[in-house]
């Protein structure tokens, strides 16, 4: 690891101009590229404390052993040049997107004296008019199956093509209409070249004019008799209209634009692109990306445009590109992409409308890629293997953690205190193994004491388990005695009440089997309380470690330092995923009580009634406001309601202060309050009170 301030540039070497650096390692290696509109400022940024440095811009200065920089007259040319050096160079510590798998896409070769139309992927080729990319190759075959009855080009390969011409008969596609037959001299090579370039119109969007003297024609033919030419041109335009209705119309007055979708996490983005020509989709690609770099959703942005148009030129680069976020670097990338399209091109953020809906459901597709791409991960047994391995090795512990248990707290401002317990056994989730947990031994927010309150409860109804079947014999530890006979004797501390199915039904225990790693949401403090709940119950065969979010560091207890597990450690994904898991599931669990707690009504307060018998007076009585102007004897009158339970409900709502009457705001009228009261919450399964 080196020092920054051994290959610092002297003060004012630096120009104070646009230009573009590269890091280099010992072995002159270039392991990061970057441009700036002014050098001096961006590069003294990388040499200060390395506390004030994000941890990923913190360990590429510390790998690197040298800098150096090209000044150039633009930030335009910088833009160029830096996207030529990662092409180049491949730098380890830049955003490198890969496909998620190689799309195909339709491509007419119109470098070929007999341009050919075929399914093509890989590195786009000169010459070559490309439209997609599809999702299937089979879409596009589809697509041109209907197409070649109106445009009949060439699509055999080479050697069909000049064995069709050496035998002087063509291919079955040229005696069934759908090839012109050039092989064998039917048309001339400009006539088919015309005929390729009227496909190439239509795939672009320009589709009105076309049909519009498809129409006429046989219009044409229809008065002067020629019926089966009409037929066969209406045909035509059937077999059009086919091809397009496979794209619907998704914005308005052919817009040609690209769409650009972000989503990421910590460690991942990915990137999904809708290119839509003529106002319709005509194809989707996306990526996903390690961040190995400090970069946000405009730096992922700038780095999908420049590789998506680094190629390109002409109207492969569209009059629009729609974006989540504008780069840092937008005047000079509009002008990059304008250069390269060789017109003006919008780049900007859409606001309303259309474009705004559709850049949503683009999001939500980068969403699912992202999802998708993880879960894959997670699914593949032997990812999982090695994964709890990498655990196992990076937190010394005695064997892979089959079990895994992870533990979240979650609150809105210190109010509805809830916690998680998610389970991952052999690296897969156990939903009916989840728990959730109400913090009830103090009020406010304190994560420590209720991630401390929350280990406590679960492992106690562990060492309970174990002391009911005989497998734990507390004699030799004071406090988990204590523990676990005062939660035999009634409800433990926090509120906690046994609801386990009776001991004789042959199922196992909600907490009977003992996790070999605890992961906790949080950071050294987390951590700690963790461990030392376990240490009181004199529990020491449980290993515990935190994941912090912000920069995916996993802490041991008693250790001032984190272990860093490499960015492709499989073992690193497995825990974030189990962290990720437990916040989903707290938040959830949250949200559903303070939602049930704001849409409350007196009836929730009356104690012993149940749900069900809430719902039977709302149902009997049809609103609170009856209920409350209602006699004892007429709330006995309720299936289920005994006299002792009407004088509670009785008392309990004329305690209750009713609500001020509803107005209606347009005419002044008072609206009667009917509307029945919240029946109250059923307790979730598997929450522990």
């Amino acid at each position: 690891m080196a020092d920054p301030s051994s290959y610092r540039p002297e003060p004012g070497q630096i120009p104070d101009s646009p230009g573009v650096y590269k890091f280099r390692d010992e072995h002159r290696r270039v392991i990061y590229v970057g441009k700036a509109k002014s050098l001096r400022q961006r590069l003294a940024s990388y040499f200060q404390d390395l506390a004030g440095l994000h941890p990923r811009t913190a360990t590429m200065v510390t790998t690197a052993a040298s800098v150096e920089w090209t000044v150039v007259s633009t930030e335009v040319e910088a833009l160029q040049l830096e996207y030529s050096w990662i092409k180049e160079f491949d730098p380890r510590f830049n955003v490198k997107y890969r496909d998620d798998k190689s799309y195909p896409s339709l491509a007419v070769t119109m470098n070929e004296d007999y341009p050919r139309v075929q399914v093509m992927r890989g590195p786009k080729k000169k010459g070559v008019r490309y439209f997609g990319p599809y999702g299937h190759a089979w879409a596009i075959r589809e697509t041109v199956d209907l197409m070649l009855r109106v445009f009949p080009v060439r699509t055999c390969s080479a050697g069909v093509f000049k064995r069709s011409a050496q035998i002087g008969r063509p291919c079955l596609l040229g005696y069934i209409g759908k090839c012109s037959a050039p092989c064998v001299g039917r048309v001339t090579p400009e006539e088919h070249r015309e005929l390729a370039e009227d496909f190439c119109d239509f795939m672009a969007g320009r589709t009105g004019t076309y049909l519009t003297r498809l129409e006429q024609q046989m219009h044409e033919a229809a008065e002067e008799m020629e019926y089966e030419k009409a037929a066969r041109l209406r045909d035509d335009i059937g077999a059009l209209r086919r091809a397009m209705e496979k794209n619907a119309v998704v914005l308005a007055d052919a817009t040609d634009a690209d769409l650009f979708a972000v989503a990421e996490d910590e460690l991942e983005a990915a990137v999904q692109i809708f290119h839509v020509r003529g106002g319709r989709v005509r194809g989707q690609r996306g990526w996903v990306t390690d961040k190995v770099e400090a970069v946000d959703t405009a730096g992922l942005v700038e780095h999908a445009l420049q590789q998506l148009y680094g190629e390109e030129k002409g109207e492969a680069v569209p009059k629009e590109v729609l974006v989540p976020a504008l780069p840092e670097d937008t005047p000079a990338l509009s002008q990059w992409l304008a250069e390269r399209r060789g017109s003006q091109v919008s780049l900007r953020i859409p606001q309303r409308g259309d474009k705004k809906a559709l850049m949503e459901t683009v999001h939500r597709n980068a969403q699912q890629s992202l999802a998708l791409h993880k879960t894959k991960r997670a699914s593949d047994l032997t990812t999982r293997s090695r994964a709890l391995e990498e655990i196992a090795e990076a937190l010394e512990l005695d064997g892979a953690p089959l079990r895994i248990e992870c533990f979240d707290i979650s609150h809105l401002q210190g109010d509805d205190v809830v916690a998680s317990m998610v389970v991952f056994e052999d690296g897969v989730a156990r939903k009916g193994e989840y728990r959730r947990f109400q913090i009830k031994s103090f009020e406010g927010q304190d994560d420590v004491r209720s991630m401390h309150e929350v280990i406590s409860r679960r492992f106690r109804r562990y060492l309970q388990e174990k002391l009911k079947t005989g497998e734990w014999s507390p004699e030799s530890s004071e406090s988990p005695e204590s523990a676990v006979s005062s939660e035999s004797s009634g409800p433990a501390p926090g509120g906690e009440v046994d609801r386990d199915t009776p001991e004789d039904d042959g199922r196992p225990k909600r907490f009977a089997y003992p996790p070999q790693l605890v992961v906790v949401d949080g950071g050294q403090p987390q951590v700690a309380a963790a461990k030392r709940a376990l240490e009181e119950l004199g529990i020491d065969d449980v290993a515990v470690c935190g994941l912090a979010k912000r920069l995916e560091e996993v802490w041991l207890p008693g250790e001032d330092d984190p272990v860093v597990l490499p960015r492709s450690s499989e073992g690193l994904y497995l825990l974030q995923r189990v962290r990720d898991e437990a916040h989903r599931f707290a938040i959830q669990y949250q949200r559903n009580k303070r939602g049930k707690r704001l849409k409350a009504g007196p009836l929730d307060e009356v104690p012993g009634l149940g749900e069900s018998r809430r719902l039977a007076l709302i149902k009997h009585f049809g609103s609170v406001k009856k209920l409350r102007q209602a006699t004892i004897d007429q709330i006995c009158e309720v299936p289920g309601i005994g006299r002792k339970t009407a004088e509670t409900v009785a008392v309990a709502l004329a305690q209750a202060v009713p609500a001020g009457p509803a107005v209606n705001t347009a005419t002044g009228e008072i609206i009667e309050d009917e509307t029945p009261a919240s029946a109250g919450a059923a307790s979730d399964r598997g929450t522990e009170q």
